[in-house]
């Protein structure tokens, strides 16, 4: 320990020193015009990074959007690079054609190590290639739709509407991301462990796994805002704070999943069918028995699917709330199904679904994605990668880009997506993943995209036959879109549930 703080007090002398001097050269520096950040030596653009630090990705946003080739390296100091882009060209060069040269890369598995461990969204490589050729095995069998079909209507019909309606009738505000939130936790408890947590019951339990699922996810999002990895792994080392906290958080979430499974393995051996059955029983029917291997890959579909579904859903009932128009025409697509929609109506709702693809356009669940790069590259449009530089592509910056989306991109219109058929009825006109990168691309594309979309598709139809959703908030306020692992809405979304009083009035 004596040595461990020595090496601290070390760390700090030389590091406090350069940071009182890069303050005074700082201040004392005259601002720019330019929307693109000063460079100092030693530090780069460090403090207007650390300025920015609130709004990192409308920050980053504006960078590349104010660059002609919609690429920007950011200089992050001690000589560390980051391109952020987003160039189209670019992004399919770095998810498809030289897919091997880009991975997560160490700086990012050792950040989320802790809370993901080797799972799939942590792997690289081989270890990488096996689990996704399993959960694509997996995902794709007809049973474990099935599973996701009944998962679904029965949390929709059973735990959210009444919420709402109860809401309704008791003139009441709601969180609505939180609810959301709750929604798609049980949701993905129920289909990855077969566990259900119960976390959106009437009395809105603060569910000891929930919660400490949340608590290690908000810590591992604090190493990403450190100033040099060195900070948290200091922390890390001496047991304090933050780090503290994200260690028994972690033990907590991997303590109950091994109980989980070990339970489930109990299951198994008295099961004589695996019909309608859950991820977790699947793969370890499969032979993958490896606790440690099964516990960190369904933490990574927990992480995938509890939060990217319900913050999608948060920022599209929002925009619908201020587009009247719009939700005029869901509901007219709602009324055309019948009363309580099977799977292949909601499939078809195709307004509802380019609706949802234009909300993502704005409000993409993941803003941007860090690759690192293995060797040496240059990008299509001429940009220098050097060994070991991380390589960010930007999804919510590429949804504003005039020249891809139209002088018209700042409007919420899912007719962009649309057109009309000879016969008068909608046909979806989807845009490439390298342009749209909302679920990646590439090997890597999200296996869950047709789940996210049948669940989201399932809660819109469901809730807006009954309810209109009206946001709680100052005349012309607008919520502030943040990135924690996933987008949030900053401080909740507050709404009132009004009953309808006859659908189809609307």
């Amino acid at each position: 320990m004596e040595s461990l703080n020595f090496s601290v007090s070390l760390v700090l002398s030389i590091l406090l020193p350069l940071l009182f001097l890069a303050f005074a050269i700082f201040k004392n520096s005259k601002p720019t015009s330019s929307k693109l950040p000063r460079s100092y030596p030693i530090f780069g653009s460090f403090f207007t990074f650390l300025k920015n630090k609130e709004r990192f990705v409308q920050w980053t946003s504006d960078l590349v959007l104010a660059t002609p080739n919609l690429t920007y390296t950011i200089q992050r100091g001690f000589g560390r690079k980051v391109v952020i882009t987003a160039n189209a060209a670019n992004v399919q060069h770095i998810l498809k054609s030289n897919f091997q040269n880009y991975n997560k890369g160490p700086f990012l598995r050792s950040t989320l190590r802790d809370l993901l461990g080797d799972g799939i969204f942590n792997a690289d490589g081989e270890s990488w290639k096996f689990q996704r050729q399993v959960s694509s095995h997996e995902f794709n069998t007809k049973s474990l739709r099935k599973f996701v079909e009944d998962v679904v209507d029965s949390e929709l019909s059973d735990r959210l509407i009444p919420i709402l309606k109860k809401a309704a009738s008791e003139r009441t505000v709601l969180d609505f991301q939180d609810i959301l939130q709750r929604f798609a936790f049980d949701n993905i408890c129920k289909i990855a462990f077969g566990y259900d947590p119960k976390y959106l019951l009437p009395s809105l339990p603060e569910a000891e796994f929930a919660v400490a699922f949340e608590n290690a996810v908000r810590h591992s999002k604090k190493r990403f805002n450190s100033f040099v990895p060195l900070q948290w792994k200091i922390k890390r080392a001496l047991n304090i704070g933050s780090e503290k906290q994200l260690k028994i958080a972690v033990k907590q979430v991997r303590d109950f999943a091994k109980e989980l499974i070990t339970g489930k393995k109990h299951e198994l051996q008295a099961e004589k069918s695996l019909e309608s059955v859950d991820l977790l029983s699947r793969f370890l029917s499969s032979g993958h028995s490896d606790e440690n291997f099964v516990v960190d890959i369904i933490i990574s579909f927990i992480l995938a699917g509890r939060d990217t579904t319900s913050a999608a859903l948060t920022w599209f009932f929002w925009l619908l709330s201020n587009h009247p128009e719009v939700e005029n025409q869901i509901l007219k697509e709602i009324e055309e199904k019948a009363e309580e929609p099977s799977y292949e109506e909601v499939k078809d709702m195709i307004y509802t679904h380019a609706a949802l693809c234009e909300s993502m356009r704005f409000y993409p669940p993941v803003p941007s994605d860090t690759k690192s790069a293995v060797s040496d590259d240059v990008l299509p449009d001429g940009t220098v990668v050097k060994k070991g530089m991380r390589v960010s592509y930007h999804p919510y910056a590429m949804g504003r880009v005039e020249k891809v989306w139209g002088v018209d991109w700042a409007e919420f219109r899912p007719v962009r997506w649309l057109e009309k058929k000879e016969d008068g009825k909608w046909s979806f006109v989807s845009r490439d993943s390298y342009t749209y990168p909302v679920f990646q691309a590439g090997p890597r594309i999200c296996l869950g995209k047709d789940m996210a979309f049948l669940q989201m598709k399932t809660v819109v139809a469901g809730v807006l036959r009954q309810f209109k959703v009206v946001p709680v908030v100052e005349e012309g306020a607008q919520p502030v879109y943040i990135s924690e692992l996933s987008a949030k809405m900053k401080g909740g979304f507050p709404v009132r549930i009004e009953e309808r009083a006859e659908f189809g009035s609307c």
